[in-house]
C-alpha cells in the first residue's frame, strides 16, 4: 500500500506550511511539513509546531472554542480565526500560508499590536442611563432587545477591522475612522431605547458621522464576510446608521427644523 493510500485510510497525512516569522523590523516566510490528524484545525497544527520544530513561535490564543477571538491570523490572505479554521476546507496537496493581521503593526511572528483598537473603543461615549431610572428599574420589550442582541455577539477578534481596507490600505485614515467594531457599537446604542443620550446633549449619529469616519465606509460588506459570528454589520448595523445619519443631516424638513429651532431660541 503506497503512502497516500495509508494516508488516505489514517486520516493522517503531512501538511506544507509558510509562516511568517519575524518582529516588527524585518521577517519572512518559513516552510514547515507537519503532520495533520483527522478533524484538526489550524490551531492545532500550529501548535504541533511549536512542540516539535519552531519552539519559539509566538501566536496568541486562549479559549480554542472560538469565543476570545485571540488567534486571529491571515491564512492564505483571508482573515480567520486558526481555531475555527478545519483543516478539512483545504485540499490536502494544498499550501497554507500564515501571516499576522496585516493591518495591525507585529510584534513577533503571528502576533500584532492590536491596542489602535481598545484606543477606539475609548473614544466611543458609553450608554447612557435614563435618569429617571435607579438600576434595577430598566424595561426593554424583547422587540427592542432582539436588534441589539445580534451586536452583543462580538468576540472582538478584530478580523472586521483588520479586512476593512480603510484601516488596511491607508494608515492616515485611523486617526479619524473608527473602523465596522466600533461604528457597530454605535450604531447598538443609538438604537438602545433606553440610552439617554440625546437628553444628555449627546448626537450619536452626529458622533459617527463627524468624529468616528461613518462617511469612510463604502458599505464593501468585506468585515460582515470574515466575521465568525456571523454578524450582518454592514446590513443591520453601519447601513442604517448611515441612513439616520444621512437623515439628520442632509434632509430639508429636518434641516429646516433645525433653522428654525435656532432663531427661535
Amino acid at each position: 500500500m503506497s503512502q497516500a493510500q495509508t494516508e488516505q485510510q489514517s486520516g493522517t497525512y503531512q501538511a506544507h506550511f509558510r509562516v511568517w516569522r519575524g518582529d516588527a523590523d524585518a521577517g519572512e516566510l518559513a516552510d514547515f511539513t507537519v503532520e495533520v490528524h483527522e478533524g484538526e484545525v489550524v490551531l492545532d497544527i500550529v501548535h504541533r509546531l511549536q512542540a516539535t520544530q519552531a519552539p519559539d513561535l509566538a501566536v496568541r490564543w486562549n479559549c480554542k472554542a472560538g469565543k476570545c477571538g485571540s488567534c486571529s491570523a491571515e491564512i492564505n490572505g483571508r482573515p480567520r480565526l486558526m481555531c475555527m479554521t478545519r483543516m478539512s476546507v483545504f485540499e490536502r496537496t494544498e499550501t497554507l500560508t500564515i501571516t499576522p493581521l496585516r493591518a495591525f503593526p507585529v510584534v513577533r511572528d503571528l502576533v500584532t499590536d492590536v491596542s489602535f483598537n481598545y484606543a477606539k473603543a475609548r473614544e466611543i461615549p458609553s450608554f447612557v442611563p435614563p435618569p429617571e431610572l435607579a438600576p434595577g428599574e430598566y424595561r426593554m420589550q424583547q422587540e427592542d432587545v432582539g436588534r441589539s442582541q445580534e451586536f452583543r455577539k462580538c468576540i472582538e477578534c478584530f478580523l472586521c477591522q483588520d479586512t476593512c481596507h480603510v484601516v488596511r490600505d491607508h494608515e492616515e485614515n485611523k486617526a479619524a475612522f473608527a473602523g465596522p467594531r466600533f461604528l457597530m457599537r454605535i450604531a447598538e446604542l443609538d438604537m438602545h431605547p433606553l440610552d439617554a443620550a440625546p437628553e444628555s446633549g449627546l448626537d450619536r449619529k452626529a458622533t459617527a458621522q463627524d468624529e468616528h469616519g461613518l462617511g469612510y465606509c463604502n458599505i464593501t460588506k468585506c468585515c460582515t464576510e470574515v466575521c465568525p459570528e456571523n454578524i450582518k454589520i454592514t446590513d443591520n448595523a453601519l447601513i442604517p446608521l448611515k441612513e439616520r445619519a444621512a437623515d439628520r443631516k442632509y434632509d430639508p424638513l429636518v434641516w429646516l427644523g433645525n433653522k428654525i429651532r435656532r432663531r427661535t431660541e
